[in-house]
């Protein structure tokens, strides 16, 4: 009987990228550790490509949202003139990237009703029919280990988009972060579930040098959200698509488990996730975007918008993915054939 530890897994994909001492997130990286003189070295300083800019933007955002055991000291320089400098021309480029497609014409009016159609039109993607129905275990570990959970960093990420929320929102939010929590039980916190989940079917940590651009986007723009205070709107659209679409992803994972023999310990993160997060969709949409659509009109088209970006996101995550792991496994198969 082969172990699922021991079954081969496919290389995962990398993307050709500029010499590491040449990318300006390792420059960063280098300066932070120096200090201001080797920050000063940066200013005007451009990434060598798309993938640069995200993982300099994600060194950056580390300085405002990592642990800071993880910074070693580099969180002092969160506020630097150039850190500063560089972090709000990164983005403005970025943002000019996900303002040129503008949201569906066709969506309703409502933000409620908008964000519904949102979440329908891609609650299943072809990605996650083929976790369900044809992937291998090597492939689906894979797969989990760059799809990175439901909600990877979403309690943080929920803390953050609660500030300077009142009434009916923020006792949403309250309750959505303390379901997070596992309600105060900590084996059932999600970020704790998570780590039993990698242990369990000893899924791959895949450092972000080795992450395709589009997993890095994606990541990036949970610190988008959560570095801009103005974009809370945004915020609040993108993760409450998450909610409505986590539920229905998570029993395609839990299809693929079935049908592989999954090991017991793979299955309660995504249980857990399956059963409560479409009550967590529900409720986001009917106790917060909806009342703040009512009493902040101009925040009701912003929050659609989030939501698009997030939709955006994601379907250029599971389409590569997809693409790169089932073309892996087609290439296996033609040369298993010859």
């Amino acid at each position: 009987m082969t172990l699922l530890s021991d079954r081969p897994r496919p290389p995962v994909p990398r993307a050709a990228v500029a010499p590491a001492a040449l990318s300006l997130s390792h420059r960063l990286a280098t300066a932070l550790g120096v200090g201001d003189a080797g920050l000063d070295e940066l200013l005007g300083a451009e990434p060598v490509d798309r993938r640069d800019r995200f993982l300099t933007l994600l060194t950056i955002y580390d300085l405002q949202t990592a642990p800071l055991q993880r910074l070693a000291g580099a969180e002092r320089h969160q506020w630097h003139p150039v850190v500063v400098d560089l972090k709000r021309r990164l983005e403005r480029s970025w943002l000019d990237e996900l303002e040129a497609v503008p949201v569906p014409v066709d969506l309703p009016d409502d933000a409620v009703a908008a964000m519904r159609s949102l979440a329908a039109r891609d609650r299943l993607p072809t990605p996650y029919r083929w976790l369900a129905k044809d992937a291998n275990w090597s492939e689906v570990v894979h797969f989990l280990a760059l799809e990175g959970g439901p909600d990877g960093g979403f309690d943080d990420l929920v803390a953050q988009c609660q500030i300077g929320l009142s009434g009916s929102a923020k006792l949403e939010l309250a309750q959505n972060y303390w379901d997070e929590m596992g309600n105060g039980t900590l084996a059932r916190v999600h970020t704790v579930m998570h780590d039993d989940l990698v242990t369990a079917i000893d899924m791959p940590r895949i450092p972000r040098e080795e992450q395709p651009v589009e997993a890095l986007e994606r990541v990036a723009l949970g610190g988008l959200f959560a570095t801009n205070r103005w974009l809370q709107p945004e915020m609040l659209g993108a993760l409450g698509l998450l909610e409505l679409q986590a539920g229905p992803r998570c029993r395609m994972v839990l299809q693929a488990f079935d049908r592989l023999g999954a090991p017991s310990g793979a299955y309660p993160f995504y249980v857990e996730h399956a059963e409560v997060d479409p009550r967590h969709g529900k409720d986001w949409l009917e106790k917060a975007i909806g009342p703040l659509s009512v009493e902040l009109p101009t925040w009701a088209p912003r929050m659609v918008r989030g939501a698009w970006w997030r939709a955006r996101t994601n379907a250029a995550l599971f389409d590569h993915i997809h693409d790169r792991l089932t073309g892996a496994s087609a290439r296996g198969a033609d040369a298993a054939a010859g």
